[in-house]
């Protein structure tokens, strides 16, 4: 196992696989596949990550699923951790298209979860992952069994004029061949940032400094703030999953998560998503920050609870359930 990056204060669960796998358009992909040793086994989380997010920021929640009965495979996506990068000189966040990010998950699905993990097969997906989720939907319904999505990146917590000229100027900078410039420092203003109280990701001290210490650590898993391009491709995909026909054609029995603390995300884009898609509910977890798997024990046990009471269900009531 020489592909993970581990230290003292973040062990890893027994892998079952680990490395590379190349996605059709040539970029290599890392992955990792747990799994779990119960009896009988529940089925495989495939988790889908955030942007910026890496395997090893994953090991306590990938220990918890094993812990429960579940298989679990994770990857990182092209352009951060150690999968392939787009740019050499540059460190900014990129991607051309979130139809990229889609090919990166069929990839990992198709060569590590269906060989090496157990049905049946559950999306969990955070921030960004939840917006790749719901984009793959249509395609993962004979395959998916359920979705969870925790504070998925569906819009901006700006104004409607903000978001406007952030869609006009990123498109503009794509356009002009300028997609690969940062328009955002933020990640790397939280590097070597101590913990404060009010900071928009979690509430937890100790996560917080184990997550911001792995890129100092490994700077190789290092990512800098999203590039125009990036940003411009969010919208799109955020525009396609909105659209009424995918909409009709996202089926797949799903649970949303909002963290009552967001301030990364736009909760009211998620609540207006929700209330268009006939397979979703949605929950709160009041108190919450936007990282709601990297915040403080009470809040990773409300989401674990209604993880546990939906995920096991055979049917879509369990969904009417758990609405708040």
């Amino acid at each position: 196992m020489t592909e993970l990056r581990l230290f003292e204060h973040n062990p890893n669960p027994p892998v079952y696989s680990d490395g590379f796998v190349e996605t059709p358009d040539g970029f290599s992909i890392r992955y990792a596949a747990f799994r779990t040793d119960r009896n009988p086994v529940k089925g495989s989380v495939f988790l889908l990550q955030g942007r910026n997010e890496t395997i090893e920021k994953y090991f306590e929640t990938i220990g918890d699923f094993i812990s429960a009965g579940f298989d679990v495979a994770t990857f990182d996506w092209r352009g951060q951790g150690r999968s392939s990068r787009f740019f050499e000189t540059s460190d900014a966040g990129y991607v051309d298209s979130f139809e990229q990010y889609a090919v990166d998950a069929e990839t990992v699905f198709r060569h590590v979860v269906l060989p090496d993990c157990r049905p049946p097969y559950f999306i969990l997906a955070h921030s960004t992952g939840g917006l790749v989720a719901l984009l793959l939907a249509p395609r993962m319904v004979n395959r998916i069994h359920r979705m969870v999505l925790l504070a998925p990146f569906l819009g901006m917590p700006v104004s409607e004029r903000q978001e406007w000229l952030m869609r006009t100027a990123t498109k503009s900078m794509s356009f002009l061949g300028l997609g690969n410039l940062g328009v955002s420092n933020r990640a790397n203003r939280r590097v070597n940032k101590p913990f404060q109280v009010n900071n928009p990701v979690t509430s937890d001290a100790h996560r917080y400094a184990r997550n911001i210490s792995l890129p100092i650590r490994f700077p190789e898993l290092k990512l800098g703030g999203p590039s125009a391009a990036w940003v411009s491709a969010v919208f799109d995909a955020i525009d396609k999953v909105n659209d009424p026909a995918h909409l009709a054609k996202t089926i797949i029995p799903t649970l949303v998560f909002m963290a009552g603390e967001e301030r990364v995300v736009s909760n009211e884009a998620i609540r207006q998503l929700v209330a268009n898609l006939r397979s979703a509910s949605l929950l709160t977890i009041d108190g919450a920050s936007h990282e709601i798997l990297q915040e403080a024990d009470p809040f990773r046990e409300q989401f674990f609870a209604a993880f546990n009471t939906f995920v096991p269900g055979s049917g879509p009531e369990h969904i009417d359930k758990l609405s708040d």
